[in-house]
């Protein structure tokens, strides 16, 4: 190293110290104390497609066309500004997602079409989903609602549209988009991501396997700003079994035999001898053959009602490239 490069470091160290030691003494001067901050986590500004970790969160950028930015704070902090947008996404949260409480608090301010969302993606099967708690001039998704789910204060409507050959986390593709759209705004509070996952999956609506989950702002053809926080959220409990208000009804679910294209599932029932059992399949797996309980469905949610042979029956599922055990609950027919 050049000497007098070496001699100008010292010389802005020793400085350095002397300035500290200046500042120090006014304080104890003017205070009689002085209080040792932590410095605040490094902001970092995003305004092309990328997505990564910031201060112990997942983020997520992306847009099309148009003038963007994502400013990210401390933990969960993060906000947009956008102008002349055709579409954008941004937030910040997990990888992997999975079935969570998220809460989260702040600012939104669209100008045109725009979502405040717990948004998310899985993959086989691949989706794209919404949990909107708050939306610009125009309430998404614009189709036919597939009935409501009560969560968190709150009625949500439930929609499914499909996106043909479109944007996706695995470039284009055909794919579902999975919606849970409040029936009135709100900007901060809690989602209990596993009351929508359960009720989109009561309709045939099943996620695969996780990719991100972010707290995100949309714009679309628009312009606006957002500052939101989320707070770090635990897991949720997988579903109950039975769950609350199913009159007693139980049932256990075990893996039996497992072949490279095929595996079957037991199924044990106590509480009632009659009894609705609902078997959540994932991705795209396919019932290939049923005993002891008339089975209506061939994918997604498959409904089990005793047929005289007793509370224990099984399926065959085809795998289709999801290896991954059904779940079910039981309810009192």
């Amino acid at each position: 190293m050049n000497e007098g490069l070496v001699q100008l470091r010292r010389r802005g160290r020793v400085r350095l110290r002397s300035l500290i030691g200046a500042a120090c003494a006014v304080a104890l001067v003017t205070t009689g104390t002085m209080a040792i901050l932590a410095s605040p986590a490094h902001a970092q500004t995003v305004t092309s497609n990328s997505e990564g970790n910031h201060n112990g969160f997942f983020y997520s950028f992306w847009k099309d066309s148009g003038n963007v930015s994502m400013t990210m704070g401390n933990g969960g902090q993060y906000s947009t500004q956008w102008s002349n947008v055709n579409n954008f996404v941004a937030g910040k949260g997990w990888n992997p997602g999975t079935r969570r409480t998220v809460s989260y608090s702040g600012t939104y301010n669209p100008n045109g079409n725009s979502y405040l969302t717990l948004y998310g993606w899985t993959r086989n099967p691949l989706v794209e989903y919404y949990i909107v708690d708050s939306w610009g001039s125009w309430r998404p998704p614009g189709a036919s609602s597939m009935g409501t789910v009560n969560s968190d204060g709150g009625t949500y409507d439930i929609y499914r549209t499909q996106r043909v050959n479109q944007p996706s986390i695995d470039g284009t593709a055909t794919f579902y988009q999975y919606w849970s759209v409040r029936t009135s705004k709100r900007v901060g509070g809690t989602i209990t991501t596993g009351n929508h996952f359960d009720a989109w999956a009561s309709r045939g609506m099943n996620l695969g396997n996780h990719y991100y989950q972010i707290m995100a702002t949309e714009g679309y053809q628009s312009s606006g700003s957002s500052n939101i926080t989320v707070n770090s959220g635990g897991s949720n409990p997988p579903p109950t079994t039975p769950p609350p208000g199913s009159g007693g009804c139980s049932v256990s679910v075990s893996r039996a035999e497992d072949w490279s294209d095929r595996f079957n599932v037991n199924f044990s029932v106590s509480g009632s001898n009659n009894w609705v059992v609902s078997i959540r399949t994932n991705g795209s797996q396919s019932l290939q053959n049923s005993w002891n309980a008339s089975i209506s469905g061939t994918s997604g949610t498959l409904t089990a009602r005793p047929n005289g042979n007793g509370n224990n029956f099984g399926i065959t599922l085809y795998k289709n490239g999801n290896n991954t055990t059904p779940t079910a609950s039981c309810s009192t027919g």
